[in-house]
């Protein structure tokens, strides 16, 4: 075994640029898998925070439901005698609301699973400001339960979410819809529904999610403001916002809460399908180059060893001679190779970590609207754990056939010439 040892070592010794080429490549591939899967996940994180700052665990609301199959032209011609055909009926008018909203609330909240429930009023409106009119939406809520669920405090920009409960028709803006207005706080802006009544209402409050859909269109007002603008009554509400104990038990949860109540209820996951696909791909994309990386520089050690094996044919013939058995050989190629990936990676691992350090503190672009001042690594120890695993068992394959072969060398041929 220390035989074995020490002329695996001279072999390496004897050959210091191959073996620190081979050496290089599984540096490269392991440093490249360590700052991709550092980078990727931390984009990933930022963005699923990004998502979850602005989307519920579970959302429940009253999902429009459109059936043309019944008409009041068949109920008032209706007899087994008459065939009534209507050519493009016109839809009811159907009420959003949520019915016996407070009961269910009351459930809720005796639930153990759900921590926050915050019910909310929302409808599409004209902002005036002057001669500017911008389309958008409004939200009335109870503010102190919406800003537990979202942490409305850390997003605010001006005010606090508390100057919504002090103020008689105050209104908490998006920033970039207060900039499209020219808004400031303290001004008054005009709002108008769908059905043309108009309210104003004092700007006590700027926020910024960093997601431009709502910061450029959603505004918050008192639940009891929009209640007075809509012209209904103070149990009117549209939607309800649950925030859970875990967002891991949402989408179970959400089923639960979608038979027992017969409202449409959406988890957090499914609002956001198309930010946990992209997520899903980024995953993907950064797995297949890092494992291209390490097959490349596992390529390169298996032309090393072969080249190696070749021009040590008569030594490996005199060892055979002097009795070295066919495993004595292999192991001697092999742990050459093992040598090559255990230093390869751990100095891959180092140089990953450097690289993964060094883009953590690069400033990222300022923006209004993105609350990130560097650009977004995660450091995890499973990252370096398969990083070395990969390090070293992609030269230990690579380096198998390439010593398979040397350990059935024919001594007698090979001496013979």
């Amino acid at each position: 075994m220390l035989v074995d040892s020490l002329i695996a070592k001279r072999h390496l010794m004897a050959n210091k640029k191959q073996t620190l080429v081979a050496m290089l490549g599984v540096t490269f591939g392991i440093a490249m898998f360590i700052l991709m899967i550092s980078f990727m996940v931390g984009v990933n994180q930022f963005l699923e925070d990004t998502m979850l700052s602005s989307t519920p665990d579970i959302h429940i609301y009253n999902d429009i439901k459109t059936d043309y199959s019944v008409s009041i032209a068949g109920e008032y011609f209706g007899d087994k005698n008459s065939l009534v055909i209507v050519h493009h009926p016109k839809p009811k008018q159907v009420k959003l609301n949520i019915k016996d909203a407070a009961g269910i609330i009351s459930n809720l909240l005796k639930d153990p699973d759900i921590t926050y429930v915050s019910p909310f009023l929302s409808t599409q409106v004209f902002y005036n400001y002057g001669p500017v009119q911008i389309n958008g939406s409004i939200e009335g809520v109870n503010i102190a339960d919406e800003a537990k669920i979202f942490d409305l405090a850390g997003k605010m920009t001006s005010g606090t979410p508390e100057n919504l409960l002090s103020s008689d028709k105050g209104i908490i803006m998006g920033r970039g819809l207060a900039d499209k207005l020219n808004l400031s706080m303290g001004d008054m802006v005009k709002l108008t529904t769908p059905t043309g009544t108009t309210m104003s209402f004092r700007v006590v409050g700027l926020f910024a999610i960093g997601i431009s859909t709502i910061d450029n269109t959603r505004s918050y007002v008192n639940l009891a403001n929009v209640q007075q603008l809509m012209g209904e009554d103070r149990n009117y509400i549209t939607d309800i916002n649950i925030k859970l104990r875990s967002n891991k038990l949402a989408r179970a949860k959400a089923r639960d809460l979608a038979k027992k109540y017969n409202y449409k209820s959406d988890d957090w996951e499914t609002a956001n399908s198309s930010v946990m696909a992209s997520n899903i791909v980024r995953d993907t994309l950064t797995y297949v180059v890092s494992f291209t990386l390490l097959v490349v520089a596992g390529f390169g050690i298996y032309n090393i060893m072969n080249m190696t094996i070749n021009n040590k044919m008569k030594d490996i013939a005199i060892l055979k001679a002097q009795g070295f058995a066919g495993k004595d050989i292999v192991q001697i190629f092999l742990s050459q190779s093992l040598f090559i990936g255990i230093f390869g990676a751990i100095m891959g691992e180092i140089l990953g970590f450097m690289l993964s350090y060094a883009l953590s503190r690069v400033p990222f672009p300022a923006s209004d609207f993105i609350a990130l001042k560097y650009f977004p690594v995660v450091f995890r120890p499973t990252h370096y754990f398969f990083g070395l695993m990969f390090g070293v068992i992609t030269p230990l394959v690579a380096g198998l056939m390439p010593s398979l072969k040397a350990s059935k060398v024919d001594p007698v041929a090979i001496l013979r010439g």
